[in-house]
């Protein structure tokens, strides 16, 4: 099988990553949050460590349930500051618990973050050209994280939101001979 240039010489756990989940279109909310906490956490950090640890995100982050993640307190923010499993940035940690709050009420207003996240793309998938590079961002991600700093989302800039966008689906940017295009 082809594969995108980047995945090559990856751990199983990143060639899982690129082969099942980056570039596919993703449509529920849980899953939604769950890559939009790892991608506010990869900030500054490579990819590959952070999805490294995302079985011990999953189980430090109550399985990614926005809805408890909204309800920490500064004891669980203490301890997820002291786990040795995770990334221990202070920042990061509080800015999920905002970021879980603001998420609750992107879909209190459009019934769903889905619809609210692929209405950005009028619900397609953006494709990338024959012959273009990858871009870091986008006018699409500038115009995503805008509207989602508005509800209140914090540690997301444009080039984290593109990063985002590709994980969901939103955006596909799997090299033009990648079988999984």
């Amino acid at each position: 099988m082809h594969r995108c240039s980047w995945v090559e010489g990856k751990p199983d756990f990143y060639i899982a990553y690129h082969d099942q989940v980056w570039g596919n279109p993703c449509h529920n909310d849980h899953d939604l949050f769950k890559w939009l906490l790892l991608e506010m956490f990869h900030t500054g950090l490579s990819w590959q460590l952070v999805l490294s640890k995302e079985a011990n995100f999953r189980q430090a982050f109550d399985n990614y349930d926005y809805q408890a993640i909204s309800q920490y307190d500064v004891t669980k923010l203490e301890e997820l500051c002291d786990n040795p499993k995770i990334i221990r940035n202070r920042r990061k940690i509080e800015s999920a618990v905002l970021n879980a709050q603001a998420f609750l009420k992107v879909q209190a207003d459009y019934g769903s973050f889905d619809r609210f996240i692929w209405s950005f793309s009028r619900e397609k998938v953006v494709k990338r050209q024959t012959g273009t590079l990858v871009p870091k961002r986008t006018p699409l991600s500038d115009q995503v994280t805008q509207a989602l700093k508005k509800y209140g989302f914090k540690q997301i800039g444009s080039v984290t939101i593109y990063s985002y966008l590709q994980a969901i689906g939103v955006v596909n940017d799997h090299d033009l001979a990648c079988d999984f295009r």
